[in-house]
């Protein structure tokens, strides 16, 4: 009797278990699961770290119905592609691949896993499960080359420049135009270090341009060294990707900040509704995913209008930063007077404009 009460009773136990077993399953399984792919440290202060900002803000929105996960430092290339293929296999939902170099990667593996949603930043192909979504930085670099036209006593301005992809060289193009549009007498100093992050290399970059005469730095990379820098050697800097004042307190003029949570929690609750389709995403000021960080001390009040009533004119639709009549650098017109960029022209820029030194690297 002993042994029979003993059977039933972990009979009872077994299916108790394997009742609350599958009821953890379900719970599981109703749970929308958010990859994320960082090409940086999520601690540059700059591009992965706001895009990490962007994933806590999908946790507070959607708190338990959400799981998600992030993959930080990870090489451009077939490393790219090993992760990505890592987290559709462990069942992420809508897995969001965050660098220029992690487009192709991201198409192969969305081709092999047809029920997952890929989502790919700053590149240019889609597919039914792939969508592309982006910033329009060039319209804050225009704003900072406002500021920093107006700001720098050597009339030299340095940028560190990271890879000559379309989004770096209007970026370039852009400050560019903006510098001169107040400043005639503005030059640009460019140095690329090919790599998006690497503090030694960044440093390096900026030391070898205040060493040429630039007052003002700007960046395409993600560390905050450049900014760093600046504050040690007194002069100024534009932040990039996000707030970096707290690195250079009187250094920074203001910077460039990516707010990419707006539109990651819409993105992941279209994939939880059912409503996700592959889109083509390029936002700027006036979506909100592109905002100025607050103006530093050392600029004067004029400079702040002037540059608020560029950014405002912006978001509004009344001026582009690429309105003709504008030359390439070797003397050709490319747009008319008058005449605003098409987006695909822009999407594709692989030219400096007239008035900038030096070559574009290949």
């Amino acid at each position: 009797m002993k042994f029979a009460a003993t059977l039933a009773i972990s009979a009872v136990a077994a299916l108790t278990t394997l009742s609350l077993g599958f009821g953890l399953t379900a719970i599981a399984a109703d749970k929308t699961k958010v990859g994320f792919v960082y090409v940086g440290p999520i601690g540059d202060h700059g591009w992965s770290y706001q895009h990490n900002a962007g994933r806590l803000a999908v946790e507070k929105e959607f708190g338990d119905k959400v799981e998600t996960t992030s993959v930080e430092k990870v090489s451009e290339g077939p490393d790219a592609e090993r992760v990505i293929r890592q987290l559709a296999q462990q069942g992420y939902d809508i897995i969001f691949t965050t660098s220029f170099g992690f487009m192709n990667p991201t198409l192969k593996v969305a081709k092999r896993f047809a029920k997952v949603k890929f989502e790919h930043a700053t590149g240019f192909k889609r597919g039914k499960n792939i969508s592309t979504y982006n910033i329009r930085f060039y319209e804050a670099r225009y704003v900072n080359g406002i500021v920093a036209g107006k700001m720098t006593k050597t009339n030299t301005i340095g940028y560190i420049a990271s890879f000559p992809i379309p989004e770096v060289v209007m970026g370039i193009n852009a400050a560019y135009l903006g510098a001169k549009s107040v400043n005639p007498n503005v030059k640009f100093k460019i140095i690329w270090v090919s790599t998006w992050f690497d503090p030694a290399k960044e440093g390096a970059a900026a030391k070898a341009l205040i060493d040429q005469g630039a007052d003002v730095l700007f960046q395409h990379t993600d560390s905050a060294t450049a900014m760093k820098l600046a504050e040690e050697k007194g002069i100024y800097a534009i932040g990039q990707s996000s707030n970096m004042a707290e690195f250079g307190p009187k250094a920074q003029l203001t910077a460039s900040i990516n707010n990419w949570a707006p539109y990651y929690v819409a993105r992941v609750k279209a994939a939880m509704d059912g409503s996700w389709k592959s889109i083509d995403t390029w936002g700027g000021f006036n979506t909100g995913m592109l905002a100025l960080a607050p103006w530093g001390k050392a600029v004067p009040a004029d400079v702040v209008k002037m540059a608020e009533t560029a950014h405002d004119q912006i978001s509004a639709g009344k001026l582009h930063p690429f309105t003709g009549p504008l030359k390439k650098q070797d003397g050709t017109e490319f747009l008319k007077a008058g005449q605003v960029i098409a987006d695909k022209d822009l999407a594709g820029m692989n030219f400096y404009v007239e008035g900038l030194d030096g070559k574009l690297p290949k």
